[in-house]
């Protein structure tokens, strides 16, 4: 049975900072960025990453991983373009509704 894990996106209201991830259950990660804002402890939290921007979903959990690890190493421009493909006004997804 194929699974569900997911690469995703995050950004600041402002849209100045990306946070990349990746995650089993997305409804829940976003949950959980948005709980951490403002935490200094972490990236996301620090920077206030949690309104979803771009994700990619894979049936396995080592594929979602390497896509992660792949889109880490991309410049910001390269992610900008990428996020823009599927998202042109860079427009804030409703975790609510995935």
């Amino acid at each position: 049975m194929p699974g569900n894990y997911f690469v995703y996106i995050t950004t600041n209201p402002d849209r100045t900072t990306l946070y990349i991830g990746v995650a089993n259950d997305l409804r829940t990660r976003l949950r959980q960025h948005k709980e951490n804002r403002g935490n200094r402890k972490t990236f996301a939290g620090r920077y206030h990453c949690y309104n979803l921007i771009y994700f990619e979903r894979f049936d396995s959990a080592a594929n979602a991983i390497n896509r992660e690890k792949e889109l880490k190493k991309w410049s910001r421009i390269k992610k900008e373009g990428l996020i823009s493909l599927r998202n042109a006004h860079w427009e804030f997804y409703d975790s609510e509704a995935l």
